[in-house]
């Protein structure tokens, strides 16, 4: 049987590197810096009249760096021979409709472009066990080196220590990043909608489908919900985080719920930092609550979830 692919292998860019562009990105950075200089969006977005270089096309950028460095690393078909491929995925609408659970989606984040490091002494294994134990409906872990300190080692950790749905939180704009998803053990994908266009989002979504595995689409506004919904996607999460400047605000998630049809699950991503929020939201209609600073700026995130959620 073979191994899992090694996320340092694929995943890490070191700065020697990075000297070395592909011509694939060299395009796009000269793409982006066109756009910005004739003030047009690049990345099939259409929600801004004026573009100005984000972190979230920084990391879009560098990940397509990543992804080709992944693929001449590991073939799809190691992907598909992986211990975790062929396992049976959890229902995320069946651990998040769980009487007995939170519906809160604990996050594992080492650190974050806006607020540098959060927690970096923890290991995953003990934070995600001490997650499931105080009750996660499931548990999101970071797989993006260059920004968060993911890896996705922290991944497979994940799947081998807790018997709830994971999330791969990453930035997916190729197929081969949803294979991948599945030879870590993943149960739920995200699919941002600020980077993917309808079509790519159909695509993503369609082949995670064919994995068995669940799908959560992030949306920020409404021009991105209504473009965005196809019948491929499980949950709509509402990214309280605008991700241009990464200032956080609950009331996107109240502005969006009237407006995400009732098939979908529900979620409120970020921003959430107390029960009665969380009440509030749950009144809105929402079922799922991603929580991770809030736990993991704590010196032990299990055990700070675990206080958190006996006043709920």
């Amino acid at each position: 049987m073979v191994k899992p692919p090694d996320p340092l292998k694929g995943e890490l860019i070191n700065k020697k590197q990075h000297l070395v562009i592909s011509n694939e990105v060299r395009g796009e950075i000269l793409y982006a810096n066109t756009c910005r200089r004739d003030k047009i969006s690049p990345f099939g977005r259409n929600d801004i009249n004026t573009f100005k270089m984000t972190i979230l096309d920084k990391i879009v950028i560098q990940k397509r760096e990543v992804i080709a460095l992944s693929k001449q690393k590991v073939s799809v078909a190691e992907l598909e021979s992986s211990e975790f491929f062929g396992r049976q995925t959890y229902l995320f609408r069946e651990f998040l409709l769980d009487p007995s659970r939170t519906g809160i989606i604990a996050e594992f984040k080492r650190r974050s472009p806006s607020k540098g490091i959060i927690n970096d002494q923890v290991s995953v294994e003990d934070v995600t066990t001490g997650y499931a134990a105080a009750g996660a409906s499931a548990i999101s872990v970071l797989t993006d080196t260059e920004f968060f300190m993911g890896k996705t080692a922290d991944l497979i950790a994940a799947r081998a220590a807790v018997q709830v749905p994971l999330l791969r939180k990453d930035f997916m704009i190729d197929e081969y990043q949803v294979l991948e998803a599945k030879a870590m053990g993943a149960d739920i994908i995200l699919l941002i909608a600020a980077i993917l266009t309808p079509a790519e989002i159909q695509t993503l979504g369609s082949l995670a489908k064919s994995l068995g595995l669940n799908v959560l689409l992030e949306v920020h506004n409404l021009e991105e919900l209504q473009r965005s919904i196809n019948p491929n996607v499980d949950a709509i999460g509402v990214n309280n985080r605008n991700l241009a400047d990464f200032t956080v605000s609950v009331d996107t998630s109240f502005q969006l719920a009237p407006h995400i049809p009732s098939e979908f699950l529900k979620v409120s991503e970020s921003a959430i930092s107390n029960v009665e929020t969380i009440k509030q939201l749950k009144t809105a209609g929402f079922n799922g609550f991603l929580i991770g600073e809030n736990f993991m700026r704590e010196a032990d995130p299990g055990k700070a979830m675990m206080a958190f959620t006996q006043a709920l």
